[in-house]
């Protein structure tokens, strides 16, 4: 069964990404008072351009191998304006890779798989994408042309490592400049190496091809209320500004509880006037309140 894993992103097509720069070192903005409340900004429509990341791998399902390409992957999509909006972990079954794929690529604008691509008989996403999209596979003259280059010795070539020459017939190739061995792109659908050294230079070699959406940026409230305390309030704000995605995230500091309050979107006057509402809000409830900036 493949497991889905729910990205900071989730679903929602409201704005979800990083805090943008707006100082060139971090610092903490500390405010205090009531203050005026600010008028309420219009949301306008953002461009919205989406993601999905599947990892493919019985390693990472057994718990053996730590996944770290999903990380990468959400945060450098999210400089380019790329959401991801699903990531799914799935195992090394060709039916199951084939079924997941052909959903999330009529889903989302863009696919990134990592995993399956190596010299292995498990290494079965190359075969799985070409039967997807219902194309052959076999061994692409660049990609061996490369890796003959690569090896030198014609006896370093083994049959095994020529199989990740092996691509689906009108595949473009992603460049891999740890190990040579391609990845590639076939429509929307990249295909990447599992191991995250690679899997992170190829996203590195191509990311140029993608077209993203409106950038998402972020500001952080940070406050010594539990959430159970500004849970309603935290709600009544959300529901304001429906365009804008906040989360919660308890921890505690020196001891004592600490929440930030993590406010994403696309329009930075909105979540300026969010931030605000927010800062006073927590100080009429008796709360200490702090909006980071980095």
């Amino acid at each position: 069964m493949a497991l889905y894993l729910a990205c900071d992103t989730g679903g929602n097509k409201a704005a979800r990404v990083r805090l943008a720069r707006r100082a060139a070192s971090s610092k903490v903005l500390k405010t205090k008072g009531k203050g005026a409340s600010m008028p309420e900004v219009p949301a306008a429509p953002a461009k919205i351009v989406t993601a999905c990341i599947v990892v493919i791998g019985n390693e990472i399902l057994s718990g053996r191998t730590k996944d770290a390409n999903i990380s990468f992957l959400a945060t450098e999509l999210n400089k380019l304006g790329v959401r991801v909006m699903e990531c799914r972990v799935i195992p090394d079954i060709e039916a199951t890779i084939v079924a997941t794929v052909n959903e999330v690529r009529a889903k989302f604008d863009y696919v990134f798989t990592t995993g399956g691509i190596g010299p292995t008989h498990d290494d079965i996403t190359a075969d799985s994408i070409a039967k997807a999209f219902g194309v052959g596979i076999s061994e692409h003259p660049e990609a061996v042309a490369r890796m003959s280059r690569h090896y030198g010795d014609p006896a370093l070539f083994t049959p095994a490592r020529r199989r990740m020459a092996r691509i689906p017939h009108g595949a473009t190739l992603v460049d891999n400049p740890i190990s040579v061995a391609p990845g590639f792109q076939m429509g929307n659908v990249f295909t990447f190496a599992g191991i995250p050294t690679i899997a992170q230079s190829m996203f590195e070699s191509m990311k140029h091809r993608l077209v993203g959406g409106d950038p998402v940026l972020s500001r952080t409230v940070r406050t010594n209320l539990p959430e159970g305390i500004i849970a309603e309030a935290l709600g009544a704000l959300q529901k304001r500004y429906d365009d804008i995605d906040i989360g919660s995230y308890p921890g505690f500091r020196a001891g004592k509880v600490s929440v930030s309050l993590v406010l994403r979107g696309t329009n930075d006057a909105r979540l300026a006037a969010a931030a605000t509402e927010l800062i006073q809000t927590i100080h009429q409830m008796g709360g200490e309140a702090e909006e980071l900036v980095q």
